[in-house]
């Protein structure tokens, strides 16, 4: 778990410089560099999601996915919580929920907490975290000097989940070969390409219902791809 702490500690003090600047950046600087985010990562999803070998499972999966996801209310869940953590801060910031769910999409979607989180959870150095740590320390300065407080306390959805993938490929070894790996991540890269969207205010999705996707890819993967 040490990639994911030194992850963690890389948001917050991103987040803490991103604070300090928020008040004394332009709004219109604020908002350019909100949107090279979101140019950033349709990029990057467009990259990610092209690494699938077989589309057809890439669309089951995201379709089931997203069907389980809405029924489970993820988004309504994380909204929740966003709130409760507003108002326990006491928090003025309008966009404080949409800071700390853009932001955990952001910092978990790609490949490297996939792949990062595997190394480390079978035994290695966390090469991967540690580069992915100071990737998402600049981000989160630009994604805080836009969205506010709200993105510092991205990491407590960013433990559960790259925390969880570590454990769960401490437990599971070896086990899980490259194929899999690659349809995981263009799952991960379409997730990408949606938040994209939502930063970009194209169109609001529900992305975040959209992440059981990554649990539906794996089994189909497992299923028809090995």
């Amino acid at each position: 778990m040490l990639g994911t702490l030194i992850n963690t500690a890389a948001v917050l003090a991103g987040s803490t410089i991103g604070l300090l600047l928020r008040s004394r950046m332009p709004k219109k600087i604020n908002e350019i560099v909100f949107q090279a985010n979101g140019l950033i990562s349709i990029a990057l999803g467009v990259t990610l999601c092209l690494k699938t070998a077989n589309f057809i499972l890439l669309i089951f999966s995201l379709v089931l996915g997203a069907v389980v996801g809405e029924m489970l209310g993820l988004e309504n869940k994380l909204e929740k919580f966003s709130d409760f953590l507003k108002r326990k801060t006491k928090s003025d910031n309008s966009r404080f929920s949409e800071g700390l769910i853009t932001a955990f999409l952001m910092f978990c979607m790609g490949s490297m907490t996939i792949l990062g989180a595997i190394e480390e959870g079978l035994g290695n150095f966390p090469n991967l975290l540690l580069a992915k740590s100071v990737l998402d320390g600049v981000a989160a300065i630009a994604l805080s000097a836009s969205l506010g407080l709200g993105v510092a306390f991205s990491v407590v959805p960013l433990i559960v989940y790259q925390g969880g993938l570590t454990l769960l490929a401490f437990w599971l070894g070896n086990f899980i070969p490259e194929s899999i790996m690659n349809e995981l991540t263009a799952v991960g890269g379409v997730l990408m390409i949606g938040l994209g969207i939502n930063i970009l205010e194209i169109k609001k999705l529900r992305i975040l219902n959209m992440i059981p996707a990554i649990v539906f890819v794996v089994v189909l993967a497992f299923l028809f791809m090995t």
